[in-house]
C-alpha cells in the first residue's frame, strides 16, 4: 500500500508479546483470505544523557563566597513496537504530561470474529480483546485483526465492517474496545464492539453524523450515551476563585511570625481522602501486619511498622497461587472450582499457572523509612546482587544510609554505577551486593545493551518510582527490560496524575493477565473508572490491597511523634508599577487566547503556543518583572528574515533561548504531540523532541513542519541550566518585587527564632538568583542546590546547612529538591510560586516534615492577590480531587491535549 502522507498519523503503540509461548501459529498450505503475520522487532536508537556544567558555591555573610519521519515511519505494522527514544531528566518534572480529555462512548454493537479456525489464539466468553488495524495485510489493507490479552491472535473482523471502521481507526478519530460475548466456534466468535471518540461537542456532532451514515451506530445510543457523557462533564465542573488582602505594599517595619500568620489564611492542602490509601488497606488491617524479626546485620532498631513493612517485603517477594474456590485473588488471578486460573480484570483463563510477578510498590509516605526498610530486605532476601536506580542527587545517599545502618562485618559492596566509574566496574557488576545508578545511566545502557542490561539481578528497585510514570520514556522501557527476580517501586506518589501514572509502574512489576498492556489497561480500568464503574474501582483496590503497602505519618499505630506542620496561603498586593505590567501582560494574554480561539472555530491554524508564552510570563511577572524581559517572539524576529539559520556562535545563542522559553511554555512536539522530551530546535526553527526528529532524519532528512534539508548537525540542544554567577548579568539586581519584600519578611521574623533554618522553592533558578541578591543585601548566610550543580557540590550545599550555625538559608530549585534528599535541619518552607501539579511540591515539603525533624515546621505559600496565582490553587485542589476519585483516563492527540489545557487557561486568564 502507499506510504501515507507527512503528519497523517501519529504511531500506535504496540503491545510486547510475553513469553516464549506468544509465537504465531502458521496457517493450512491453502491460501486463506488473511495469512498470519510473521513479526519484526524494532531497533532502539542509541543516544545518552545530556551532561550539565556545574558550580558550587554557597554564601555566608562577612565571608568570601566559596566558589567551588516522512511519515511513513508512523504507519508502523501492528505487531511492532516503536521505538521510544525520550530521555528520562534526573530531575523531577515540575508539571504534570497532560493527555488531554478522555474519549467518550458512542456506541456498541454486536458482531462476529472470522478467521478463527486458522488462529490458535485462546478465548473465552466475557474475555477483553484488543483490536489492532493490519494496513500491511496483503488481502486487504482494511484488516482489523483481534487478539487476545496475550497478543495471541484469535481472528479479524469481518472484511465488510472492517473497511467501515478502518478509515476512521487511521485518523485516529475512533478507539475500539472489545468483548468477546460468547464461545469461540471453529468458524467464528462472537464479539461486542464499542466506539469511543471525541468528547468536543464539535467534534462529536460530526462524528456522531458519519458514524451514522455508515450504519456504526444507532440514533438511539448517540443520543443515550451523549446524555451520560455530559452528565459526567457537569460532575467535573471548575471552582470559583477568591481572594483576601495581604499587607499593604509600602509596610516597611519589621513584622512578627504572628503578625504575618493573622494576614495569612492557614490551610491544610492535603486535608481529605489518600486515594491511594483508600485503594490500600486500612488502618486497622495495616496495624495487624505481623511483624519480622530484627535482621541482625542491621544496626538501625527498626521501629514495629518497619518490621512489619519487611515481613509484607518479603512476603510479596515469594507470591503464591490461592487454592481452588477461594475468594480472594492474587495480583487479579483467581482458582475456580476446576483449578483453572482466571483474571478477574480480563476474563481471561488459562489451565496451567500464568507467572506471578514478585515484588510490589512501597508507597509510605515521605520520611517513613523506605530507605531502611529496602536495605533490610537486601540484608535478609537472600544471596544475589541488587540494583537500585535513582535521580542522580540520591545516588550518594544510599551509599551513606547502608554504611550508616549495616554492621561493618556484614557491609555488602556497595558501587555507584555512574560517570566515570562506569569504565572501571563494568566488568564485576555482579562482584557487589548493591549497586547503584542513575536513571540517565540506564537509559543510555539499554540503548547500547550495556552491562547493566546483561546481569540476571536478585532484584531491581526504582527509588522515587513515580520518575518512570510516563511508560513511553527511555527510562521507563528500560527499567522494564532489565532482568530481575523481583521488582520494588519506592515512591511516595504512585499516582501524580491520573491512573495512568499506575499502569506504567504495573508494566515495569511485570504484572501478568493483559493490563500490562495499555489499551486493555484502558479498557478494564481507566476508562470505566473515568465514569465511576463500580466493577472497575473493585478491581482497582484488590490490586492495590495486594501490591501497594501504603502509611502516613499521621496514622497512630506508626507514631513517629512527628512536630506538627502549619501551612499558610501569604497573599501580596502588587505594587501600582507591577500592577500595571501584570495588568498590560494580562490583557495581551487573554487578546491572544481569543484570537487562537477565534482562528481555531474557523478551522484555521491558531498559535497555541503564543497563548501558553504570555501565561508563562504572567507567572513570572508574578516572582520580578525582570525574569520576562525576553520573549519568543521577539528573540525569533532577529531571524525572521531567514527561513534557515546560520548555525554560528550568536545565532545558536538566540534558537537555545528561544527554546529555553517553549520548554517553560510546556509546548508540545509536533510530531509525538505530548510534551517535549529531550528537546531541540532545528536550524529552521522548529521544536521537536530528539527522538522524534532524529526519526525523521533517518527517514527523509527534512523538516517535517517546512520541508527544509535537515540532519543531525542542524540541531539545536538547550543551553545548560546557568548557576547563579551567570544569571546575575541579565539580571536587575537593584530592584526588588512586591514578592521578594514579602519574602524577607517572612525570612526576618523567622531567623529570630534561634536556630531555625529556611527552605526556599522556586521552580526559576533565575528567581533563586533575585532572591539571592536581596539576601547579600540583607547579610543573611545561605547555600543553593540547582540544576547546574553535580551530586558532589549538592551534598556539600546540604553539608553547609546541616552543620554551619552561619548558614540559615537554602535556595532550592523544586526540580532538585523534590526528590530524595533530607532536609530537616531546616523548620520552615517558603514556597515562592506554584503549578499544576501539586504532588510535586508535597514531596518537597515533606524532605523537611519528616523523620528525624524535631521543630514545628512552617509552610509558606506565596500568591500574589488577584492574579493566575490564585487561580493555580484552585486547579491544584482540583488535581486532588481527581487524583483522589475519578483517576481521569486521558487519549493522546494534538486537539484532545489543549482542548484539556485550554480549560485550565480559561480558568487562570478569566
Amino acid at each position: 500500500m502507499p506510504p501515507p502522507r507527512a503528519g497523517t498519523k501519529r504511531p500506535r503503540e504496540a503491545v510486547d508479546l510475553p513469553g516464549p509461548d506468544a509465537t504465531q501459529s502458521t496457517r493450512p498450505a491453502k491460501s486463506p483470505r488473511y495469512p498470519p503475520p510473521s513479526s519484526s522487532n524494532s531497533q532502539p536508537s542509541v543516544s545518552g544523557p545530556s551532561q550539565l556544567s556545574s558550580i558550587a558555591y554557597s554564601h555566608v555573610p562577612s565571608s568570601s563566597a566559596s566558589a567551588p519521519l516522512s511519515y511513513d515511519a508512523r504507519e508502523l505494522l501492528s505487531w511492532q513496537n516503536p521505538a521510544n527514544d525520550d530521555i528520562e531528566p534526573s530531575t523531577q518534572e515540575l508539571t504534570q504530561r497532560d493527555d488531554g480529555p478522555q474519549l467518550e462512548l458512542y456506541g456498541s454493537f454486536d458482531g462476529k470474529v472470522v478467521g478463527v479456525r486458522y488462529y490458535n489464539g485462546m478465548a473465552t466468553a466475557g474475555e477483553v480483546v484488543v483490536c489492532r488495524r493490519e494496513p500491511s495485510n496483503p488481502y486487504d489493507s482494511n484488516a482489523i485483526r483481534v487478539d487476545n490479552v496475550l497478543g495471541h491472535q484469535i481472528g479479524h473482523i469481518p472484511r465488510t465492517i472492517a473497511a467501515k471502521l478502518a478509515p476512521y481507526m487511521d485518523r485516529d478519530e475512533i478507539a475500539i474496545e472489545a468483548v468477546l460475548t460468547g464461545e469461540k466456534g471453529f468458524y467464528e466468535c462472537p464479539i461486542r464492539l464499542s466506539i469511543f471518540g471525541t468528547g468536543n461537542p464539535l467534534g462529536r456532532a460530526d462524528l456522531e453524523e458519519r458514524l451514522k451514515k455508515d450504519k456504526l451506530v444507532k440514533a438511539t445510543q448517540l443520543k443515550q450515551t451523549r446524555k451520560e457523557n455530559e452528565q459526567v462533564r457537569k460532575n467535573m465542573g471548575f471552582k470559583g476563585g477568591r481572594g483576601t488582602a495581604g499587607f499593604p505594599a509600602d509596610e516597611k517595619e519589621e513584622v512578627s511570625l504572628e503578625q504575618l500568620a493573622q494576614t495569612s489564611q492557614a490551610v491544610n492542602f492535603r486535608a481529605g481522602t489518600d486515594i491511594v490509601q483508600t485503594l490500600a488497606m486500612d488502618e486497622d488491617q495495616l496495624s495487624k501486619m505481623p511483624e519480622a524479626q530484627q535482621p541482625d546485620s542491621v544496626r538501625a532498631t527498626l521501629l514495629p511498622y518497619q518490621l512489619q513493612g519487611l515481613a509484607w517485603l518479603m512476603a510479596k517477594e515469594s507470591p503464591v497461587f490461592p487454592e481452588p474456590g477461594f475468594s480472594e485473588s492474587v495480583q487479579l488471578w483467581k482458582r475456580d472450582a476446576k483449578g483453572r486460573y482466571a483474571n478477574i480484570a480480563t476474563n481471561f483463563t488459562v489451565a496451567s499457572p500464568p507467572g506471578l510477578l514478585s515484588g510490589g510498590i512501597l508507597a509510605d509516605d515521605m520520611g517513613l523509612g523506605k530507605t531502611l526498610q529496602i536495605i533490610s530486605l537486601v540484608m535478609t532476601g537472600g544471596a544475589g546482587s541488587t540494583l537500585i536506580v535513582a535521580p542522580v542527587g540520591v545516588m550518594s545517599n544510599w551509599e551513606q544510609q547502608i554504611k550508616r545502618h549495616v554492621f561493618e562485618e556484614h557491609m555488602p559492596g556497595v558501587l555507584i554505577y555512574h560517570g566515570a566509574a562506569r569504565q572501571t566496574a563494568a566488568k564485576s557488576l555482579k562482584d557487589f551486593g548493591v549497586v547503584i545508578t542513575s536513571y540517565g545511566t540506564l537509559s543510555s545502557e539499554a540503548a547500547t545493551g550495556g552491562p547493566l542490561c546483561n546481569v540476571d539481578w536478585r532484584r531491581v528497585v526504582l527509588d522515587e518510582g513515580h520518575t518512570i510514570r510516563n511508560a513511553k520514556t527511555k527510562a521507563a522501557e528500560a527499567a522494564c527490560k532489565l532482568k530481575a527476580q523481583s521488582r520494588w517501586v519506592l515512591t511516595g506518589t504512585p499516582i501524580v496524575n491520573n491512573i495512568k501514572d499506575l499502569h506504567s509502574l504495573l508494566k515495569f512489576l511485570h504484572i501478568t493477565g493483559g493490563i500490562e498492556q495499555a489499551d486493555v489497561f484502558n479498557t478494564v480500568l481507566a476508562r470505566p473508572l473515568a465514569f465511576g464503574d463500580a466493577r472497575a474501582e473493585a478491581l482497582l483496590q484488590s490490586l492495590m490491597s495486594d501490591l501497594c503497602l501504603r502509611r502516613r505519618k499521621d496514622m497512630k499505630f506508626v507514631d513517629l511523634k512527628l512536630p506538627p506542620k502549619t501551612e499558610y496561603i501569604h497573599r501580596i498586593t502588587f505594587w501600582e508599577d507591577e500592577k500595571r505590567k501584570y495588568e498590560a501582560l494580562l490583557s495581551e494574554a487573554q487578546g491572544a487566547l481569543q484570537e487562537y480561539q477565534r482562528r481555531s472555530k474557523l478551522g484555521q491554524m491558531g498559535r497555541f503556543q503564543g497563548v501558553l508564552e504570555r501565561l508563562l510570563r504572567l507567572r513570572q511577572t508574578c516572582n520580578h518583572w525582570t525574569l520576562c524581559k525576553e520573549r519568543i517572539t521577539d528573540l525569533l524576529k532577529l531571524l525572521e528574515e531567514q527561513d534557515v539559520v546560520l548555525l554560528n556562535t550568536e545565532n545558536r545563542a538566540l534558537l537555545q533561548k528561544a527554546l529555553q522559553l517553549v520548554i517553560e511554555s510546556q509546548e508540545e512536539c509536533p510530531v509525538c504531540m505530548d510534551p517535549l522530551t529531550d528537546p531541540v530546535i532545528t536550524h529552521c526553527k522548529h521544536f521537536f523532541c530528539r527522538a522524534c526528529i532524529s526519526k525523521v532524519i533517518d527517514i527523509q532528512h527534512k523538516c517535517p513542519m517546512c520541508r527544509a534539508e535537515l540532519s543531525e548537525d542542524k540541531l539545536v540542544e538547550p543551553a545548560p541550566e546557568h548557576s547563579a554567577k551567570e544569571e546575575e548579568e541579565g539580571l536587575d539586581r537593584e530592584t526588588k518585587s512586591s514578592k521578594t519584600e514579602a519574602l524577607l519578611k517572612i525570612l526576618q521574623a523567622t531567623l529570630k527564632n534561634e536556630g531555625s533554618k529556611v527552605i526556599i522553592f522556586s521552580q526559576w533558578t533565575s528567581f533563586l538568583t533575585v532572591i539571592q541578591r536581596q539576601l547579600d543585601e540583607a547579610q543573611y548566610g545561605y547555600t543553593r542546590i540547582d540544576g547546574s550543580m553535580n551530586t558532589a557540590q549538592r551534598d556539600a550545599a546540604i553539608r553547609l546547612l546541616d552543620h554551619d550555625p552561619a548558614t540559615r538559608i537554602m535556595l532550592a530549585s523544586l526540580s532538585v529538591c523534590s526528590v530524595g534528599l533530607n532536609l530537616v535541619s531546616a523548620d520552615t518552607v517558603i514556597l515562592a510560586d506554584s503549578w499544576w501539579a501539586p504532588a510535586i511540591e508535597d514531596q518537597a515539603v515533606d524532605r523537611v516534615h519528616r523523620l528525624g525533624q524535631t521543630r514545628p515546621t512552617t509552610v509558606w505559600r506565596l500568591v500574589m492577590e488577584g492574579t493566575v496565582e490564585e487561580r493555580v490553587l484552585d486547579i491544584q485542589a482540583e488535581k486532588r480531587e481527581l487524583v483522589k476519585k475519578a483517576f481521569q483516563e486521558k487519549q493522546k492527540t494534538q486537539k484532545k491535549t489543549k482542548e484539556t489545557r485550554m480549560a485550565d487557561i480559561l480558568k487562570l486568564l478569566a
